[in-house]
Formats: structure tokens, C-alpha cells, sequence
């Protein structure tokens, strides 16, 4: 079965578009091409990267439900379909809950909340971590019984339902907010205001906010800072997914005692050991000195890195149509070969110099992986037509990249 996000990815782009139409009528855009590029990009490693980890996480949940079931629910009735949906979203609530709040669980999930706009483009920041833990919290609904099929396509449908959430272009919506995720009460979730803090988890339902003691409105009158305290200041997609994993690392390094270096990675994001206070010190967060991530960029370096990442979306949405047909070797190298290439695109657009060799590299080993597709593809080879096509638009971009003055002249805010 072809992967539902195959589908999907199509119309993700339509309502990116629409969005930023609608910004631009309404003279509210809040797009940047540097911040989308790095938040799809995020999307498609996590999805190359899930490619690998789905049968270890329905392969856990499988063999809990084969030996731990106590009930046998039938997949086939409404009813379990119904009870699903609701205990996956009771499920994901907890997930999410910890995700803020245990660091190591924070640590995953921090990709997600890293980008300082808010847009469509924000719910396709995935983490490509999250699989480490994240199946621990669904186990409950294997050992109730609901069947394998029941859970991951409820859980496809939790997770869709989320995209649209994550939009300044809808106001408030009344009672809906109270009872519903929404983009009301989703973007206090992703604000750094002190009253956002740790609010709204709800995927679907804002049930378990209420009855839990998380919820709170969206205030009038006072802007949302989205983003997270202790900028990421990066477009690197492996950076974003790992940086706090390494200032988790460093402060178990500083610890003085064995309580401490456990203590760094179950404790609640902010907590470090005095230890590690006293050798690597933190300056206090002050959200009024709060300036979006924005390194200067060469004329043209933004829209030539807009146009390379069309492509790598492209490529990342091939790969996940044919990756079935293809063998390990060949899942590793094209999935290695999309990292990779988001990873120099990253450098680029953060301004680094020397990316710009590294990129024209990627475009050379990019045209002899498609100029040699027929033999590491088989039997899924990019048909010839658009081999032609696609070594043609590497070489213009190879001549594009080639021209873009090595200097910064302007920032890399201009609008998507």
C-alpha cells in the first residue's frame, strides 16, 4: 500500500499556499522562506527517517496486543474505532504532556516547537527521534486490545488532524476552542509567554486539558513570541534534532554525583545540576530581548535554497512512494542521500561559506545518483524523461549557485 502521506503531501503544499495568499491579501504574512525551508525539511527527515523506525514501533505494539490483550476487540465495529480515536488522543495527551516536562522527552520533541513563526508549515516540524520512547505511552491501548490496524490508522488520523492547527490566519472560533484543538489554544502551545508555558497538549480533543488542569485561553491583546527559550539559531535539521540531547549530555559530563547525571535526563527542560551551573553558567532568559534567528544571506541565496529544497521535497515524496520495492542498501543510500543534502541546504541558508563548495558537491553526487538510477533503483528507476529533465535543472543550478555573490547584502527574511 502506497504511504499515506504520499497522498497527503500534495495537499499540504495547497494549504501552505493558500495560507501565504491569505497572509499577503490580509497584509499578515508569517512566512519566511529560510524558517519554511527548515521546517519541511524537518518533515521529510522525519518521514525518511520513520521509514525505518515504524516496524520497531508497530512491532512493539503488536507483540504487546499478541501476548497482553485482555480483551479481543473487534476490528471491524464502530464502537472500537470510536474508543480508539478517544484513548489514542487520552494516550497522545500524556506523551505530550511528558514531552514538556521530562527531559529526555523534551529533548525529542523540542524540533517540533523550535521554529520561532507560526504557520502550516510549523506542524510539518517533526522530530525524527521520538520513536526512541515515544511507544511506551500507547502500550496501555495494546494491552485493552485494540488491533494493530486500529491504532495506527487512528493515529494517522490524530496526526492530520493537527495540520490545520497550526495558523494565525484563524481566529477565535467560540465554544469550538474549549472542546477542540484549535488554532486558538495551539498557538498559546507553541508561544514562550509565560502563560503559554506548558498549556493545550490536547492532539484532538481539549478534554484532558480541562480535566487535568492544563488549559488556558488565548489572550487579547498580548502577541504571541513563538519559538523556544534557548534559541536554536540554526537551520541545521540534524542540529535541531539533537542539540538538546547534547546539552543534556555535557550537563551529565559536569555533574559531580552519580543522583545528578540521572537526575539531568528525568528532570523537568531548565533543571541542571549545580554542577554544571557553576562550570558552564546560563544567562537568565529575558523574552524582551527576544530576536528572531535571521543571519544575513547573499542576494539570491534564499530563493536559489527555496528552489533546491522544491526539489528535495520532491525526491523526499518519491522516495517515500517507492521505498517498498527497494532494498535496504538502496533505502539506506537514498535516505542518507536526502539527509545529507538537507543538512548542506541548512548550512546555506545559514550563511556559512564554505557550504557553498559542500553544495556543489551535492549537486554533482545528486545528478550521478539520478544518472544512475536504473542500477541502485531497480526496479523503481526515475524514468529517463525526467532524468533528462532533472540533470538539466542541476546544471542550471550548479550555474545559479556559481554566480551568488559570496558576501551577505541582506538578511534571509524575505517572505515565502
Amino acid at each position: 500500500m502506497l504511504n499515506p502521506i504520499v497522498y497527503a503531501a500534495p495537499v499540504f503544499i495547497a494549504l501552505i499556499l493558500i495560507e501565504l495568499a491569505l497572509g499577503w491579501r490580509r497584509q499578515a504574512n508569517t512566512y519566511r522562506i529560510t524558517d519554511t525551508v527548515s521546517s519541511i525539511g524537518l518533515g521529510v527527515l522525519s518521514q525518511v527517517v520513520g521509514l525505518f523506525t515504524k516496524l520497531f514501533l508497530v512491532g512493539i505494539y503488536t507483540l504487546v496486543w499478541q501476548h497482553a490483550a485482555l480483551f479481543e476487540l473487534p476490528q471491524n465495529a464502530w464502537w472500537v474505532w470510536a474508543l480508539a480515536l478517544l484513548a489514542y488522543d487520552f494516550c497522545y495527551y500524556w506523551l505530550h504532556r511528558m514531552g514538556h516536562e521530562i527531559n529526555i522527552l523534551w529533548a525529542a520533541h523540542v524540533v517540533h516547537h523550535s521554529s520561532e513563526e507560526y504557520n502550516l508549515s510549523t506542524a510539518l516540524r517533526q522530530t525524527s527521534t521520538g520513536f526512541l520512547l515515544s511507544w511506551l505511552f500507547y502500550l496501555p491501548m495494546a494491552v485493552v486490545g485494540f488491533p494493530p490496524l486500529v491504532f495506527v490508522v487512528v493515529g494517522l488520523i490524530n496526526l492530520l488532524y493537527q495540520y490545520w492547527i497550526h495558523t494565525r490566519q484563524i481566529g477565535h472560533l467560540g465554544w469550538f476552542d474549549k472542546v477542540f484543538a484549535s488554532p486558538s489554544n495551539h498557538r498559546v502551545h507553541h508561544g514562550q509567554n509565560d502563560y503559554c508555558l506548558d498549556r493545550n497538549y490536547g492532539g484532538m480533543l481539549m478534554l484532558w486539558d480541562h480535566l487535568f488542569g492544563s488549559f488556558v485561553d488565548e489572550r487579547e491583546g498580548e502577541d504571541i513570541v513563538y519559538g523556544i527559550r534557548g534559541q536554536l539559531k540554526s537551520w541545521n535539521p540534524l542540529r535541531a534534532n539533537l542539540h538538546v540531547y547534547a546539552e543534556l549530555w555535557r550537563d551529565c559530563r559536569l555533574a559531580d554525583n552519580w543522583a545528578d547525571k540521572l537526575k539531568v535526563w528525568i528532570m523537568h527542560p531548565g533543571w541542571r545540576p549545580a554542577a554544571a551551573i557553576a562550570k558552564a553558567p546560563k544567562p537568565a532568559y529575558d523574552i524582551g530581548q527576544f530576536h528572531k534567528y535571521d543571519p544575513p544571506l547573499a542576494k539570491g541565496l534564499a530563493t536559489y535554497g527555496l528552489a533546491q529544497f522544491a526539489g528535495l521535497f520532491v525526491l523526499g515524496v518519491h522516495f517515500l512512494a517507492i521505498e517498498p520495492s527497494l532494498s535496504l542498501a538502496a533505502s539506506a543510500g537514498y535516505a542518507l542521500l536526502l539527509a545529507g543534502s538537507l543538512w548542506v541546504l541548512g548550512g546555506l541558508l545559514e550563511g556559512q561559506r564554505h557550504f557553498i563548495t559542500l553544495e556543489s558537491l551535492r549537486l554533482l553526487l545528486l545528478a550521478g545518483a539520478i544518472g544512475l538510477s536504473q542500477h541502485w533503483l531497480s526496479p523503481s528507476a526515475i524514468p529517463s524523461s525526467a532524468q533528462y529533465l532533472a540533470l538539466s535543472l542541476l546544471a542550471a543550478s550548479l550555474y545559479a549557485l556559481l554566480r551568488i555573490p559570496r558576501q551577505p547584502e541582506r538578511t534571509g527574511t524575505a517572505a515565502a
